[in-house]
């Protein structure tokens, strides 16, 4: 091996991302710091330890990174970083209003949420090391293709169950284990990616065969319509007995647009879409609590006190912020209900403004942006299919949340990545971001030898 040789496989030292977490780490400290400045002129009394805690996790992130997947992105974890920080920040000074709420109404003080949520912040960091660790090469995953599939499915529909399964706010997506309520299906999904990739991989070319053009569309086969009407009447049964919307949309979404990135053929978006407008009539048309959910939509002032008080609530509060906000501390964001959670988005809007929002959002593009480009730089297809479909569900997510709070789309009850409170959803895309570094660095290291990788369910070589 001559020097230019080893120059070029010698790993990056990984100085970028360890610059750019200083900025992530000012981002989640300095804003908990204004909440206690805004609320009682000091510093809040955990403040030294809280910041310890968020820098030693930070730190710990990156050298599993900088050990295990030196060639990745190193722009993900920063911005994950910032986003998870800012949230916990944001939840905190919403367990401050709630406290001072119940204390001038003589009424028992809360439990905080923000504790909770740092320690599933530890849980998700851990996690996504362990994930680091364990699947070395992304490749291996595609030898669990169908096993994957099963997971999925029980995850999603394990909250079913009667003995776990448990409703909260109308729907049925948590289940409850030793006196903790947890949602199966923000893992399931990753689950769920990892077969949709491996299946494409396997059926991509019979899926991109047309038979007919139509208005210039090119569509596919009837005979091959079966993947597609599957996963619509799986994403049905989702809406139908887990009254779970968001869910529904973001599963049957996520698998046109892989199916579409696989083949490369739009009919599968225009079936896709024919299928979910189908869909949507006839819920719409069935179901007391969707149409309910798409009136309040289309009119949330209709019944601003009632069924629409909380899409009215978070607008109003919106408005409030305008272009910079009102500042930490100093909005009203606890007047909408479940704000740290499925309206986490509202509380920056009004605190942050218009151009804090616009900020998360770019953090959040940036994610989706460094994703694809793992998938892009991918040497096998699987990989591509993986990144893609990883990177998309994220996208897909925020858009959900995003447009369900602004009034864009219907509200869903997804929460927002990294953010919102809630265990189950910050551990699962911790271990998401993990993925997608792992296929970063596999697409930027040296060529492996060619290794043949079995399926699990054909017991045959599949072709990468």
């Amino acid at each position: 091996m001559n020097a230019a040789t080893a120059g070029a496989a010698a790993p990056p030292r990984r100085w970028a991302e360890a610059m750019l977490l200083v900025p992530a780490l000012v981002i989640g400290i300095g804003a908990y710091a204004q909440v206690g400045l805004a609320t009682d002129g000091s510093l809040p009394a955990d403040f030294w330890a809280w910041s310890a805690v968020g820098v030693l996790l930070a730190v710990a992130a990156h050298v599993a990174v900088r050990l295990l997947a030196p060639r990745s992105d190193q722009a993900l974890l920063p911005v994950v970083v910032a986003l998870n920080g800012l949230g916990l920040a944001l939840i905190a000074r919403l367990d401050v209003a709630e406290a001072l709420r119940a204390a001038a109404r003589g009424q028992p003080v809360p439990t905080p949420t923000a504790p909770s949520q740092l320690l599933w912040t530890v849980l998700g960091v851990a996690l996504f090391v362990v994930v680091l660790v364990v699947v070395r090469d992304p490749r291996q995953l595609q030898r669990y293709t169908y096993t994957a599939m099963a997971v999925g499915l029980v995850l999603i529909l394990l909250p079913l169950v009667p003995v776990l399964g448990v409703t909260i706010n109308g729907a049925s997506i948590w289940i409850r284990v030793a006196g903790m309520s947890f949602q199966p299906a923000e893992v399931g999904k990753i689950a769920l990616i990892v077969f949709f990739a491996g299946y494409l991989v396997v059926t991509r070319d019979a899926l991109a065969v047309a038979r007919s053009r139509v208005l210039g569309i090119d569509l596919p086969r009837g005979r091959d319509l079966g993947p597609i009407l599957v996963a619509w009447l799986v994403s049905l049964g989702v809406l139908v007995f887990e009254n779970d919307l968001g869910t529904s949309l973001l599963f049957f979404a996520l698998f046109v647009t892989m199916l579409y990135v696989a083949t490369g053929r739009r009919g599968w978006i225009v079936i896709g879409a024919l299928l979910f407008l189908a869909g949507s009539f006839a819920a719409y048309q069935l179901f007391g609590h969707v149409g309910a959910r798409i009136d309040t939509w289309l009119d949330p002032f209709a019944d601003a006190s009632g069924a629409g008080f909380q899409n009215a609530q978070a607008l109003y509060g919106m408005a409030e912020g305008g272009i910079l906000g009102t500042g930490i501390g100093e909005g009203s964001p606890d007047l909408v209900p479940y704000a740290n959670s499925d309206f986490i988005i509202a509380t920056v809007g009004e605190e942050l403004g218009l151009t804090g929002l616009m900020a998360v959002l770019v953090m959040y593009a940036v994610l989706v942006e460094r994703g694809l480009r793992a998938a892009l730089a991918a040497r096998d297809v699987f990989g591509r299919l993986l990144a893609t479909g990883l990177a998309v569900v994220l996208g897909l997510q925020v858009f959900i949340v995003v447009g369900g709070v602004t009034g864009l789309i219907p509200l869903t009850g997804l929460t927002t990545p990294f953010m919102s409170a809630g265990g189950s959803s910050l551990i699962a895309n911790w271990m998401l971001i993990a993925l997608l570094l792992r296929v970063g660095d596999a697409a930027a290291s040296p060529a492996p030898a060619p290794v043949p990788i079995v399926d699990d369910a054909l017991t045959e070589v599949v072709p990468r």
